[in-house]
Formats: structure tokens, C-alpha cells, sequence
């Protein structure tokens, strides 16, 4: 084999930090740039020559195959595996072994379900290759690393240490963290505890090291985020039809807006910033919609303006009213003249009268 032709996708997590966006659906199906986020990671590792693809589900677990079916559609073949209690990073891995075809030494890629990345999925491969390594690792490199744990590698990109999140600027020793994209030899991974949780993070990789196993690290300083919270979940949307983010899955050109064949949008309102108009939601008349996704059957009233924020499915933005930086859930009502700032979330089917919520005497 000349590439790793199976991936194991870690898409079990229950996206508690984006509630209320994931109340109803879990992260990895939340629609970024018109489809679910899933789709873009599927259809990036088909494009580097991934054949087969093991999801590995825990929350809501029955939402993913009645969607992706056998992934054929994708060119891949699929399989589905659900955890019937948390495993841990490691443990989910281990968990679906079985389904795994490769052999010992052959490598497998893994996936976190929550990275939008331009990685070059072929190089990682080859680095792995090249440098004989029991696992390789994708490492970003980041402006301020205290957030994350630290992973410095000596002058041949060999991993020296897992260092837990910095606490102070001495313990800042690189600025090179786990991007959440990793190449095992297979027989490692058949080597993880089995049945128990188990973190490859905080345990497997950790314990590799002292064991004098070698561990590569790969710097690519492409396109990285973490889809962790709803103002990075929208960035990544925006980001994605905007081009910046790369995806062979984006349903349609790249540019300022998408707006899905069904959706209806006024003459007069204004789609900037990568907004994403789904299917069946409209757009007033007059209304500004920037850096923003709007998903199916949203209703956004005559001259409101939605700057980096989600609406959810179903739900209605009055007239005139202003969300910045927030999350309007599914199915929800907020109604007009009223004023969402940063960070607001307003929890699925929840109703807000008109004029409810304002932070100016002037308006």
C-alpha cells in the first residue's frame, strides 16, 4: 500500500459545549457550509485516498447511517460502530479494531470529529512512512498556546514530551499542540486496553513515550479550528464557503454567500461574510446577514441584522432585531426590536416578545 486506504472517524462526543445547537443533532451533523460537518471530513479523506471509514458514535448514534447510508454516495465504504458507554478517546479507537482490515504494520488514520483542517492528509501518511514511527501525530502551531496541551519534537520532528495545558509563561515551552489528526501503526492500536475508557491523549501517547516508542510529529500550519463552541462553529461555516477552509464537499461555489436552491431571499437584504442560507429559510427585505448560517426554514423578518451568529432550524428573527455573536436554537421565536450580543444563547423552541431584550436607550 502506497497510502492509508482505512480511517477511524471519533465522532461519539456530545458537543455539550455547543448547546443549544447540538440539543437536537449531535456535532458532527450540524450543517457547515450547507451539509453536515461530517460530510467535509468524509469527503477530504476520500480525496487523499481513504477507502474505508469506521465512525465510531456514541451521542444520538442513529442519526448517522439513515444520513450516509453505506458511504457509498462518498465513494466510501462505511461501517458504524456505537459505543454503549463513553470510551474515551483511546477507547473509542480500540473499540472498533475488529472492523479495522489493515495489517500489523500497516498505518490507520484517525480522526477527531470536531477539526475543520486543510491538512495534507497524503503528507501526514508519508511522514509516517518515511520516519518508521509507531504513531504520527498532526501538530498546528498556535498564537497562544496556554488552551491546549503542548507537544515539543527535537530537530527531526520526533516527539520529546505530552505536556499538560501551561500554567505559567515559563511552562510555555513550544508553540506546537495536538491538532487531532493521527496515523497509527495498527498493531498499536490493537494494543489499547479494550472495554474500558481510555484517553490516547493523557494515556496512550503519554505511556508510548516512556516506553521508548517512537513518535512522529508533523508541524502543518494550514487551516486549523476547533469546532468546540458556536462562535468557532460559524467562523468555520463562514470560513468554509468563503474558500479559506478547503472541502471538496461545499455545495457550491465559494464566495461571499450560499444560498441553498430552495431558500428565499428579498431583493433588498444584504448576504456577506460567508453566510449560508439553508433550505427553505428567507430573508427579509432589507435584512443584513454577515459571516452567519441561517439553517433550514429560518425566517429572518424585514431590516433585522445577523452578524457571526446561527439560527437555528425553524426558528424566526423578527423584524428589526439585532443578533451579534449569538445562537438562536431550533425552532425558536425572538421577536421584534430586540438585541442578542455576544455569547447569547436562546435555548430551542424558547419565545422572546418583541422588544424584550435592549442594551441602548436610543433605539
Amino acid at each position: 500500500m502506497t497510502q492509508a486506504q482505512e480511517a477511524i472517524l471519533l465522532v461519539g462526543g456530545k458537543g455539550t459545549r455547543l448547546r443549544p445547537l447540538t440539543m437536537n443533532t449531535p456535532k458532527p451533523m450540524v450543517p457547515a457550509a450547507g451539509v453536515p460537518f461530517l460530510t467535509h471530513q468524509l469527503a477530504r479523506a476520500r480525496a487523499a485516498g481513504v477507502e474505508h471509514i469506521v465512525l465510531a458514535t456514541s451521542y444520538l448514534a442513529e442519526v448517522f447511517e439513515p444520513y450516509f447510508g453505506d458511504g457509498s454516495s462518498l465513494g466510501l465504504h462505511l461501517e458504524y460502530v456505537t459505543e454503549a458507554e463513553p470510551l474515551g478517546t483511546g477507547g473509542a479507537i480500540r473499540n472498533v479494531a475488529s472492523r479495522l482490515r489493515s495489517g500489523p504494520d500497516d498505518p490507520v488514520l484517525v480522526f477527531n470529529g470536531d477539526i475543520l483542517t486543510g491538512l495534507d492528509i497524503r503528507a501526514l501518511v508519508d511522514t509516517h512512512r518515511s520516519s518508521g514511527a509507531e504513531v504520527s501525530l498532526h501538530l498546528t502551531r498556535v498564537e497562544d498556546p496556554r488552551a491546549f496541551g503542548l507537544v515539543p519534537t527535537d530537530g527531526t520532528g520526533r516527539v520529546t514530551a505530552f505536556l499538560e495545558k501551561p500554567g505559567t509563561p515559563e511552562e510555555i515551552v513550544t508553540d506546537q499542540i495536538n491538532a487531532g489528526a493521527y496515523v497509527f501503526r495498527r498493531s498499536v492500536i490493537d494494543r489499547i486496553p479494550a472495554g474500558r475508557p481510555v484517553s490516547v491523549e493523557r494515556e496512550t501517547f503519554p505511556e508510548l513515550l516512556g516506553s521508548g516508542a517512537h513518535l512522529q510529529g508533523m508541524v502543518d500550519s494550514t487551516y486549523w479550528l476547533d469546532l468546540g463552541t458556536p462562535q468557532a462553529f460559524v467562523r468555520g461555516s463562514a470560513d468554509l464557503v468563503l474558500g479559506r477552509a478547503p472541502s471538496p464537499a461545499v455545495p457550491g461555489r465559494c464566495g461571499d454567500r450560499l444560498v441553498l436552491p430552495t431558500a428565499r431571499v428579498a431583493a433588498g437584504a444584504k448576504l456577506t461574510g460567508g453566510t449560508v442560507v439553508g433550505e427553505g429559510a428567507t430573508v427579509g427585505e432589507g435584512a443584513r446577514v454577515s459571516g452567519s448560517t441561517l439553517l433550514d426554514g429560518a425566517v429572518v423578518e424585514a431590516g433585522a441584522v445577523i452578524t457571526d451568529s446561527l439560527v437555528g432550524a425553524g426558528a424566526r428573527v423578527g423584524a428589526r432585531t439585532v443578533v451579534t455573536a449569538a445562537v438562536v436554537g431550533d425552532g425558536a421565536v425572538v421577536g421584534a426590536d430586540n438585541e442578542l450580543r455576544d455569547g447569547a444563547r436562546i435555548w430551542c423552541d424558547a419565545a422572546i416578545p418583541a422588544g424584550a431584550i435592549r442594551f441602548s436607550s436610543d433605539r
